[in-house]
């Protein structure tokens, strides 16, 4: 009997836009508060007002972009910055290469006013605030878990189940709003389809997807480039930030986090869930380099790298390296993405006229110590059109005249 083919794993679906320069921003609910929220693609950062979104948006950016503020809609027009992506890869490959230039990984992150219930329907700032929302390509949630008297929540009190159901169930209607309207106007112009023609009939196939998503929310694999088209709110991916106070966050400890911890795993499976404090972050922003060391050693651990890479992760986002004597840098592409493409992050005539890449590991750099070590240990490869990057690639494009 002939052995089983093994497997073959279903390749993930990317939604979004098929782009290496993607956005995250940060959201809240509307509360009062200084609080703070998170290139290579534009995140944002959600939520009600003043959960603490532009306070961590200046500690992560290490600004005073945001207006921190303890009352409603202190940030109108939203901020943007670019923040470099921790990588012990790049750092060790800057100590190697001893370089001129040192570029790392970018990501664009977006501090966006904060959500009140009836955002879908204009309430508030809700219009601007949900325009915002959809320009970026995934969102840093920050919800509040702490209490403090002189913090006012637009809601009353603290509870950060209402909050998140607050801002899921605003873009939720908005979306079905926009399906609703799209598909209207899809019915209008498809009422002279016919039959035969190829075009007619992706055309109605598209009206078809478009009732499904409105009926259902569920996403085939092959419906993909139609929803892709509808820029959903409710597709971008999530990361939540449980702003906690000082205290909660150093003894890792505070009585909503099982709570919030459930509420994503029953309505957004799979989206990341990471502490932090807006408070700590603040406090910490204003130590010199020795003060911080000595605050981390009792227990005082900031967050912001690990909320960064988290953010980059979430758009499905990894990056190769150029090195040499005169610039070590990192270069972001979306996973997935073929060796001419990601040459053509560089410059398009890479792309337009390339001919090859000559690629080895980070690993096997690491490992042998030099390039001429890897090409004498034959793990230096020539790869063509078809070869698909990997994390932490190191390349050398060859293109034509």
């Amino acid at each position: 009997m002939p052995p089983k083919k093994a497997a073959v794993q279903e390749k993930k679906v990317l939604l979004g836009r098929p782009s290496n320069n993607l956005k995250i921003g940060i959201v809240g609910a509307l509360w009062s508060v200084k609080e703070v929220l998170l290139q290579t693609s534009p995140s944002i950062h959600t939520g009600l007002p003043n959960v603490g979104k532009s306070s961590f948006f200046n500690a992560l950016s290490n600004t005073d972009l945001g207006k921190a503020a303890n009352f409603p809609y202190a940030t109108i027009n939203p901020e943007e910055a670019r923040i470099p992506v921790p990588d012990p890869r790049f750092d060790w490959l800057c100590d190697l290469y001893k370089p001129v230039s040192r570029v790392p990984a970018f990501l664009t992150c977006i501090d966006i006013a904060g959500l009140t219930a009836g955002a879908s329907t204009g309430a508030g700032l809700g219009n601007a605030f949900l325009s915002h929302v959809r320009a970026v390509d995934g969102i840093f949630q920050v919800v509040r878990a702490f209490d403090d008297a002189e913090v006012i929540h637009v809601e009353g009190d603290v509870n950060p189940l209402r909050d998140m159901e607050i801002i899921q169930t605003e873009l939720r209607l908005k979306d079905i709003e926009w399906v609703e309207k799209h598909l209207e106007g899809l019915k209008r112009a498809g009422r002279s389809l016919g039959n035969t023609s190829l075009a007619d009939r992706a055309k109605k196939e598209e009206i078809a997807i478009v009732e499904k998503v409105l009926k259902t929310l569920t996403v085939d694999s092959k419906d993909i480039e139609v929803v892709n088209g509808l820029s959903l709110l409710t597709a971008k991916p999530v990361t939540y930030l449980v702003n906690l106070s000082e205290k909660d966050y150093v003894r890792k400890k505070n009585k909503w986090l099982p709570k919030i911890k459930a509420w994503i795993d029953t309505y957004n499976p799979g989206d990341a869930l990471i502490p932090f404090s807006v408070a700590l972050e603040e406090r910490l922003s204003l130590l010199s380099d020795e003060e911080k060391v000595d605050a981390q050693k009792e227990g005082a651990q900031s967050a912001l790298g690990k909320i960064t890479q988290a953010g980059y992760a979430s758009l499905d986002l990894i990056r190769y390296f150029t090195c040499g004597p005169d610039e070590v840098r990192a270069w972001t592409i979306r996973r997935g993405t073929k060796a001419p493409q990601a040459a053509g992050v560089i410059h398009s005539d890479f792309e337009n006229k390339f001919v090859c890449g000559e690629i080895m590991s980070f690993d096997d750099l690491k490992e042998h110590g030099s390039e001429a070590a890897v090409k004498a240990a034959g793990k230096l490869r020539q790869q063509g059109k078809p070869y698909e990057m990997i994390d932490g690639d190191i390349a050398y494009w060859k293109a034509g005249a």
